[in-house]
């Protein structure tokens, strides 16, 4: 019986910069890690794999040795053939082109590859379609800072169900997906200014594969105050409470209208309807969490267009942070979610979804949560766990 041929990229170093509030790993690497980051990319792609488990006697893995992809595969117990070596423990861009040019060469019939949109950059410049022809489909699985491209799965465990479909010959049909990026130094200073590179064919299951992040500002501007009207309530109400602002433009919205600086793209502590921290990192959210004499309130928004809550965009939002402020009193009436009936809306009936990494988490969570959307104004909306 033939083997279905899956060609498998991780680059180690995706995401690494998410929780140390570096916003990227684009030439901060080195910064990253001694700030005490670790990587993530090999967890994501793991739990992939995982999925694929059950299928291991059809599948023949074709991948780069180390961690970009064999010792995910071999701890799993695929069948594994390296084609590529890179040569130094912190990988490069140029590992990630090099590793799809030997996956092409022995005919693969899928790059599934993890990383960022930088990383999506990369196997593009490989395989990118020119015209109708792209030689091989390629899937993503998130495991970046920044995902704005449209060649990703949903979560990573969506992406093992889409290589599903292939390795038990369900009909599965080609679409083209935009490569996108952004530049980190405009983003590091809370400017998103995105373009797109390129684009790639996927596997166009819509249940598993994200739209292309929407942009810009919300545009209803009477909204978002009255949203604001209801934290900025909330916050004179009680003064044993620190609130955590999430990133994201309703957030920032939120900020504004209490005349304070915002991180856009990071997470702020906010207490006494003062700023106490700003751009904070995940361990210091979490020493911020256990020194605090009262209760921490998360307030957080939703990426339009694709629905995640946690795990996109917001990596100092870990699994121990999220578990403190649900173990204070309160519980799951910690966590505010501010959203517009529009940005919901646009979703069309897909739940919000909770990516942290940690499964049993994930489910916790699951389930319809209020949404605020406007001011003494709720919506209940599904949250679920990655599929």
């Amino acid at each position: 019986m033939k083997k279905f041929k899956l060609g498998f990229i991780i680059n180690p170093i995706a995401g690494i910069g998410g929780s140390v509030a570096l916003k990227g790993s684009d030439g901060m690497v080195m910064h990253a890690l001694a700030l005490g980051a670790k990587p993530q990319a090999n967890s994501r792609a793991k739990l992939t794999l995982e999925v694929l488990l059950p299928y291991q006697d059809k599948i023949i893995i074709y991948t780069a040795n180390a961690l970009m992809g064999e010792q995910c595969a071999r701890e799993l117990g695929f069948e594994v053939e390296v084609l590529y070596h890179a040569k130094n423990k912190h990988t490069q861009s140029n590992d990630s082109q090099l590793a799809a040019e030997a996956l092409l060469e022995n005919g693969v019939d899928i790059i599934l590859f993890a990383g960022g949109d930088g990383t999506a950059r990369d196997i593009a410049n490989v395989v990118a379609s020119d015209g109708d022809y792209q030689p091989v489909p390629v899937l993503g699985i998130p495991a970046g800072c920044k995902i704005h491209s449209g060649v990703y799965a949903i979560t990573p465990k969506a992406a093992g169900r889409i290589i599903e479909l292939m390795v038990t010959n369900e009909l599965v049909t080609l679409t083209t997906g935009d490569v996108m990026d952004i530049d980190e130094s405009l983003f590091r200073q809370g400017i998103v200014k995105a373009k797109r590179y390129s684009e790639m064919k996927i596997p166009s299951e819509l249940r598993y594969v994200q739209a292309v992040k929407s942009g810009g500002k919300e545009s209803d501007e009477l909204v978002l105050q009255d949203i604001a009207a209801n934290v900025i309530e909330e916050m004179n109400d009680y003064d044993d409470r620190q609130f955590i602002i999430g990133s994201g433009s309703t957030t920032a919205f939120l900020m504004s209208e209490l005349a304070l600086g915002n991180t856009l793209l990071g997470v702020d502590i906010v207490s006494d309807q003062s700023l106490i921290a700003a751009d904070v990192t995940e361990a210091e959210l979490f020493k911020a969490i256990i020194d605090y004499h009262g209760v921490s309130k998360l307030v957080i928004t939703l990426i339009g267009g694709q629905g995640h809550v946690f795990g996109r965009g917001n990596q100092q939002l870990s699994p121990r942070v999220i578990r403190t402020i649900l173990s204070q009193p309160g519980g799951c009436k910690n966590i505010t979610i501010l959203a517009t009936k529009a940005k919901l809306e646009a979703l069309v009936n897909k739940p919000l979804i909770s990516d942290t990494g940690d499964s049993d988490l994930d489910q916790q969570l699951s389930g319809f949560m209020p949404i605020t959307t406007g001011y003494k104004d709720q919506v209940l909306y599904p949250l679920a766990s990655p599929q």
